[in-house]
């Protein structure tokens, strides 16, 4: 699963960078019957939710041409938490 991850974080980590946008993280995790693909971004002074969902809109397309995981997931692009 780690080398999944790790494709899927090289693909994504440069089309970010152009926004200024940091991978924090990639977890496939199962949560009650649903898997997520949980992918968490950082950027210095924090991210709202307008470039949320811009980087969610880069990054669909990138997760649904790698083709990685075989369970039907929920996609969920979130910022870190902030102490």
């Amino acid at each position: 699963m780690d080398e999944k991850l790790g494709i899927l974080r090289s693909h994504i980590e440069p089309v970010l960078q152009e926004m200024e946008i940091f991978v924090d993280s990639i977890e496939y995790v199962k949560e009650g019957t649903y898997y997520f693909l949980r992918i968490v971004l950082d950027k210095v002074n924090g991210i709202d939710l307008d470039t949320i969902v811009k980087a969610t809109n880069l990054i669909n397309p990138i997760v649904d041409e790698l083709d990685l995981f075989q369970d039907a997931y929920i996609l969920d692009v979130l910022s870190k938490e902030r102490g």
